[in-house]
């Protein structure tokens, strides 16, 4: 396969040129010496690096109380020593996550992490363009799924004035979703569900992740969704815009937060594509209701989506009082509106 610039991250800055270290024969000894290589390269892997193996690379970074992603992490750190982008890739979604128990506050992203989500690209891109045995399949899906963690959790800007909606459109806007949609364009060449996949305990959360959306009405939608959104029982895709948007959240609005999985939040993430994506990159505001809606419930759940709703949830709120405070329909469900209370 070709490259794949759907993978590529949006902003990987690393203050130093990439180098990709091409295997030279039989490595030094080393007291402690930990590697990640492959035929053609190898990462020599530092003290902290091991010691966030340690700490969280055997367990899952993406639900951490999930014991099937559990399971998978296992397999994945196993792969990862046989394969430096994979290695690259979970350090990075280590580091991030680090990040993201420490501080609070909207930090930015760190020369390390943007180091090794570079160096997993980098090295990611050229594995594509080789023949992909079966054996790679696992640790290429496995490194996609962490490049779109990756960009998801490492939004541009640290402050909602710097962010998305509130500052100037440009085309890095949504940037997360062209990621997404890159990692699903592998889907039939790796196959994650094949039998020998370790990622087949995951079948139940694809079948919720693609399960699909109604195709009219708004049963199943809250009143005041479906009005804000001018949705009525005759309501179809076709007809308007915002209509598998709502159905997607509405699947999450009255769920507890500890059932909120990672394959009830994929449906909204699907939805984001044609009229619907359209109308989020020009800021209309019921679009920007419906992924503010989502990303106040799904970031109580899920830690990389916090991180970017932390600084997106916000900037929405300000951006709507700032240009769209007459519409009574949509200020209702921010904070201090009548219907707050009801999707907080």
């Amino acid at each position: 396969m070709s490259n794949i610039p759907d993978l590529e991250p949006a902003t990987a800055e690393t203050g130093r040129p990439l180098v990709v270290r091409e295997k030279a024969g039989i490595q030094p000894h080393l007291t402690n010496a930990v590697w990640a290589s492959d035929a053609s390269t190898s990462y020599h892997l530092n003290a902290k690096c091991q010691d966030f193996i340690t700490r969280y690379l055997g367990r899952s970074l993406i639900t951490p109380d999930d014991s099937t992603m559990r399971q998978v992490n296992r397999e994945l750190l196993k792969l990862a020593f046989a394969y430096p982008f994979l290695m690259h890739a979970s350090l990075a979604v280590a580091l991030t996550y680090d990040r993201h128990l420490k501080d609070p506050l909207n930090s930015p992203r760190t020369v390390e992490e943007c180091y090794h989500w570079s160096q997993s690209t980098v090295l990611l891109n050229k594995r594509l363009r080789e023949p992909i045995e079966t054996k790679d399949k696992d640790p290429i899906w496995g490194t996609a799924a962490a490049l779109v963690i990756l960009s998801f959790s490492s939004p541009d800007a640290c402050t909602p004035d710097q962010s998305w909606p509130l500052k100037s459109s440009d085309s890095s806007d949504l940037d997360w979703v062209r990621m997404s949609k890159g990692k699903m364009s592998l889907w039939h060449m790796v196959n994650p569900l094949r039998p020998d996949s370790l990622f087949c305990v995951m079948a139940a959360t694809f079948a919720q992740m693609n399960s699909p959306l109604s195709k009219e009405g708004i049963e199943g939608i809250p009143g005041a969704v479906a009005a804000v959104c001018n949705l009525e029982d005759s309501s179809m895709a076709e007809t308007n815009p915002y209509f598998h948007a709502a159905h997607a959240v509405s699947q999450i609005l009255g769920v507890p937060d500890s059932e909120v999985t990672l394959g009830r939040t994929e449906p909204f993430m699907r939805s984001i594509h044609g009229p619907f994506k359209d109308l989020l990159q020009k800021r209309d505001p019921v679009a920007l209701l419906l992924i503010y809606l989502w990303y106040r419930k799904a970031s109580r759940s899920i830690w990389w989506i916090e991180l970017r709703a932390r600084v997106e949830c916000p900037s929405i709120c300000l951006y709507l009082r700032l240009y769209h405070k007459d519409n009574r329909a949509v200020q209702s469900f921010l904070p201090g509106g009548a219907l707050a209370d009801m999707f907080d």
